[in-house]
């Protein structure tokens, strides 16, 4: 079954006629267009793919599945004038993806039609991830490995982690990513303590945690990767601090499996470090799904709290402890949700706090 059909078949579920599809990552998925200015008319028996004459050859090589339609005076009106032709009395829109202005022109376009704002349709269909997007996952994690690897030679006492996250980068870009997932965190000393410590002009000194919160986009799929080294010997704390995170990471991975709540595994991670007295250090979630996106479901956190894991999400495990004045630690890893259990996809090493 395609994406496609899949979607049509939670239409029909739901009694929605049809949808506009407007969300970029939401385009890509359904259709396989990598370009800007499109949408998608999806009915219960067809499916349109709008754009306009500057992607046309593009969209003629990416697009499967879709009526391939270049519009002329407009993407939206093409979508309504389109609705009008397949008598389309009722048609969905994304309402993560719209704001008011655009939701009151949509109103005045589809005026021969009734918008009911749907949430989450197709993102539900991006959580399991299928045998192509895993193996785009598993490159896109590969690159941050190596990236990783080639850290541990460059990185020294003196520079600064602007210096290091743009080393990160260009790597990266050299071997296949077309992009950072986000900016890169570069935290040292101090800095460490805070969870998005993007990289400042701050020098690394010697005997500082630092950490390294970092990824990429290979062909549109994401990593997610986070590791925590000392430049030189550190105090008998920050070994304590790792040791302690580096327990709660292994548990996750033992617990992740099938049925599993994200609730749960939250709690779990959070347990152990309170369990140590570090409760107030850690005061994020344990994990989030990733793939088109770097923040997708499920994760380990709000509406996902009560919702079970199934095979084919891809999560990440990101316990840390975090400390004022002090540093902190961070180890995190993307998992893959088998059958059984779960595959750690991020091989960097982790097994002890590496001392550079």
């Amino acid at each position: 079954m395609t994406r496609l059909e899949k979607l049509q078949q939670k239409m029909a579920a739901q009694e929605l006629p049809a949808i506009l599809v407007t969300a970029p990552k939401n385009v890509t998925y359904l259709s396989g267009f990598t370009g800007d200015e499109s949408a998608l008319l999806i009915s219960a028996d067809a499916g349109w793919f709008i754009t306009d004459s500057r992607y046309t050859a593009q969209a003629a090589v990416q697009v499967k599945d879709f009526t391939i339609v270049c519009h002329q005076h407009g993407l939206y009106q093409e979508a309504a004038a389109l609705a009008d032709r397949g008598a389309l009395t009722t048609v969905g829109i994304e309402a993560d993806d719209i704001n008011v202005a655009t939701f009151q022109r949509l109103t005045q376009l589809f005026s021969h039609s009734e918008l009911v704002p749907t949430t989450g349709l197709i993102e539900q269909l991006r959580e399991v991830k299928d045998a192509a997007e895993i193996a785009l996952l598993r490159q896109a994690i590969q690159i941050t490995d190596d990236c990783f690897d080639y850290l541990l030679g460059y990185v020294e006492a003196g520079m600064t982690e602007l210096q290091v996250a743009t080393e990160m980068e260009y790597f990266m870009r050299q071997h296949g990513a077309s992009g950072s997932s986000f900016a890169t965190i570069v935290a040292s000393g101090f800095r460490s303590a805070w969870p998005h410590g993007v990289a400042s002009t701050k020098k690394i000194e010697p005997h500082e945690l630092v950490t390294f919160d970092f990824g990429c986009y290979f062909q549109g799929y994401t990593s997610d990767i986070t590791r925590t080294v000392a430049v030189g010997e550190p105090t008998d704390k920050a070994y304590e601090i790792y040791d302690l995170v580096l327990q709660a990471n292994q548990a996750v991975i033992a617990a992740t499996k099938p049925g599993v709540t994200g609730g749960e595994i939250n709690d779990l991670a959070h347990g152990l470090i309170g369990a140590a007295g570090y409760g107030p250090n850690f005061g994020h979630g344990t994990g989030h799904g990733i793939g088109l996106d770097i923040h997708e479901g499920p994760g380990a956190w709000g509406i996902y709290q009560k919702q079970p894991l199934v095979a084919g999400n891809v999560v990440t495990d990101e316990p840390g402890i975090y400390i004022e004045d002090f540093g902190g630690v961070r180890i995190e890893d993307d998992l893959l949700v088998t059958a059984n259990g779960c595959e750690v996809l991020t091989k960097a090493p982790k097994e002890a706090l590496i001392v550079l």
